[in-house]
């Protein structure tokens, strides 16, 4: 778990340059677009719409947006050909990868995944390849400011969560996917500060590579994600400060 907080920081620097290519709304409206036709229109009856409508509002999607989206998933059409797909495969130096697409076509979806990680020396692998070493958690990241990080863990433990970890001005909370919502909520009634809430896939052993070749991987990480139809990457690379700090002067 302990590079989550460092790959969550990269992906925040990068979200404004996302939002300014148009990229970050067209994967947020998918994903609001698939919640709702999975669990209905009701983001209170619709846990994972819940949560994906509050990552647009969080990125400054428009509320007309958001609803075009959830229509898209009531109404079918366009939505009845997106299709959920993961792909996974290996960066070089061995970390593994876990490619969560949405397309209307695998074929090119899978061609395009193939071609960027055969461009970077990785290489997609068989399903069940490295899937097996990904857990689903929720995660919740809290800004603390001056207040104590055990207080907010006692907090967040009463509502569900399982596990935590305190880095120097914040904290992350783990819980299931399922109490998500309610370690949130209360930290939020608590008075604390959230910077962010997801359902994300981590690494039950992580890979440490030399800070040039970690860097190499984060690259690539990119580059998957900059692909029309991929939502999120994930990567058992173990993120230094090192690599944190030599991927900022890139």
């Amino acid at each position: 778990m302990s590079g989550h907080s460092k790959w969550a920081q990269i992906k925040r620097q990068k979200g404004a340059a996302d939002a300014k290519r148009g990229q970050l709304f067209t994967k947020l409206g998918r994903e609001i677009t698939i919640a709702t036709r999975a669990g209905g229109a009701d983001p209170e009856g619709n846990a994972r719409l819940r949560l994906a409508v509050q990552r647009a509002r969080e990125a400054n999607m428009p509320a007309e947006t958001i609803e075009r989206a959830i229509k898209r998933g009531v109404g079918g059409g366009e939505a009845a050909a997106l299709e959920e797909v993961v792909y996974e495969g290996y960066a070089p130096g061995g970390a593994a990868l876990l490619v969560e697409v949405a397309t209307d076509n695998r074929n090119r979806t899978a061609a395009e995944i193939r071609s960027v990680l055969g461009r970077a020396g990785g290489s997609l692998g068989e399903s069940g390849c490295v899937a097996w070493n990904f857990d689903s958690r929720g995660v919740v990241s809290v800004e603390l400011g001056r207040r104590d990080g055990e207080e907010a863990a006692l907090v967040a433990i009463d509502a569900g969560a399982e596990d935590f970890r305190v880095e120097p001005g914040s904290i992350e909370l783990y819980s299931t996917p399922a109490e998500l919502e309610r370690v949130r909520t209360a930290l939020e009634q608590a008075g604390y500060t959230v910077a962010s809430a997801e359902v994300t896939m981590l690494p039950r052993t992580t890979v440490q590579l030399a800070p040039s070749e970690a860097v190499a991987v984060l690259r690539l990480v990119e580059r998957l994600e900059e692909l029309d139809d991929v939502q999120q990457v994930y990567t058992s690379l173990e993120i230094s400060d090192e690599v944190l700090n030599a991927l900022a002067v890139k």
